[in-house]
């Protein structure tokens, strides 16, 4: 089995899959997966040692400090039967798309995976990949399969952050909230309401700009935030969860 994990800026997911699958169609289908918040990252070991596992992959976005407390989980999983490890990293090209960044290995890798997952779903498509997290990342892809590069923005909590009312209570209020006019009449909902066309506005701007060079573009949404920005876009897209996964599954699938 292959073990896949996506360490991000707040949680890690992971995802198991058979090692020798090499067909497109096997893309985010799952074995066996899940997801923790940092602070039960230490639990999963229990998760992954009832698998088979003969390789891991990861991509890491949160530090050092992850990369110590994964390579520990691991060891102890699979340390009586070690296993490989490999870390996940921005490449000048893999798995069908060219890294078109000045310097490709500054690319994070999470966007790197993101863009080979979203290549591989939507072969052939100009694509908008908008992954809304901790921050949200706006990135533009031919139909190619070069990532010409993109946008970062401040997330839906970290906008709100910034803001002096109900700030950390933002993702929590905009669940419970129904945006259907840009002007709000209180201030919870002014709040959700400016923090969500900035993160519409931003990823309808990349839609627009790309298309004026390749034609209709394929805007795709991904991450934590997505279910709150989604009802707001105006231009069409589609949802894919885990696209980080799915990306470092089509790069194990090319190596």
């Amino acid at each position: 089995m292959l073990l896949l994990i996506d360490a991000g800026n707040t949680r890690v997911k992971w995802a198991v899959v058979p090692s020798s699958e090499r067909s497109p169609a096997a893309l985010g289908r799952w074995i066996d997966s899940g997801m923790v918040e940092h602070a039960q990252v230490r639990s999963l070991g229990d998760a992954w040692r009832k698998h088979r596992v003969v390789r891991v992959l990861v991509s890491n976005v949160a530090g050092q400090a992850m990369r110590e407390c994964l390579e520990h989980v691991l060891l102890g999983a699979f340390g009586m039967q070690p296993v490989p490890l490999e870390w996940f990293a921005s490449l000048p090209a893999l798995a069908g798309v060219r890294n078109n960044y000045r310097n490709p290995g500054q690319l994070g890798c999470d966007r790197f995976a993101s863009a080979i997952g979203a290549h591989a779903l939507f072969p052939g498509q100009p694509l908008v990949v908008a992954t809304c997290g901790t921050a949200t990342t706006v990135d533009a892809i031919t139909a190619d399969g070069v990532f010409l590069g993109g946008m970062i923005l401040p997330g839906l909590g970290l906008m709100a952050n910034s803001l002096a009312k109900n700030t950390a209570q933002l993702p929590q209020v905009a669940e419970h909230l129904d945006i259907t006019e840009p002007f709000a009449d209180h201030t919870d909902a002014a709040i959700v309401s400016g923090c969500i066309a900035a993160q519409t506005g931003a990823i309808e701007r990349a839609v627009a700009a790309h298309a004026r060079h390749r034609g209709e573009v394929q805007c795709i949404l991904s991450g934590g935030a997505a279910a709150l920005i989604a009802p707001h876009l105006s231009v069409p897209h589609q949802r894919v969860d885990n696209l980080v996964l799915i990306g470092l599954h089509k790069a194990a699938m090319n190596t």
